[in-house]
């Protein structure tokens, strides 16, 4: 039996992409309260995405999927939502994808054997919305759509 050949997929891809701009404070779940009810991510905020649509292109290797991407922050002491933290961090986001001249540079290591992705463009189909009354009084930011073009790089 062979092994199956790992291929780059939209999650891994805006996963990476992120975290070069945020740092290691982005998954596909917001990560549960510790045992005592501590928030690991309460002095960073989080970010958490889904792929929300797209597809890949039919005559090249080309992905660009439109990704889903909230920005989280608490404050574990207050019911007050931090807004400006969870703004802070989709607008960090925006300005990246604005960032012209380094987006195409940009050539990724994805973990567990998955192969490099280069990408090529990354941009925000509309701007970062607040999302009142979450019961958790968490400050929520949501970016409708970051689409991330990106292909694999051959090995």
């Amino acid at each position: 039996m062979t092994t199956p050949t790992l291929h780059a997929t939209p999650e891994l891809v805006a996963e990476a992409w992120l975290k070069t701009i945020v740092g290691d404070i982005v998954a596909t779940t917001l990560p549960k309260p510790g045992s005592t009810g501590a928030l690991s991510w309460a002095d960073t905020g989080f970010v958490t995405l889904v792929t929300a649509g797209g597809s890949p292109n039919l005559y090249v290797p080309l992905r660009t999927p439109v990704m889903g991407i909230t920005c989280w922050a608490a404050n574990p002491t207050s019911q007050k939502p931090p807004w400006r933290k969870a703004s802070n961090l989709a607008e960090s986001i925006v300005a990246a994808c604005q960032d012209h001249p380094n987006v195409p540079k940009v050539s990724l290591a994805l973990p567990g054997g998955y192969p490099r992705v280069q990408v090529k463009s990354a941009y925000v189909t509309g701007d970062p919305r607040r999302i009142p009354d979450d019961v958790s009084s968490y400050a929520r930011y949501d970016i409708p759509g970051l689409v991330i073009a990106w292909t694999e790089v051959p090995s």
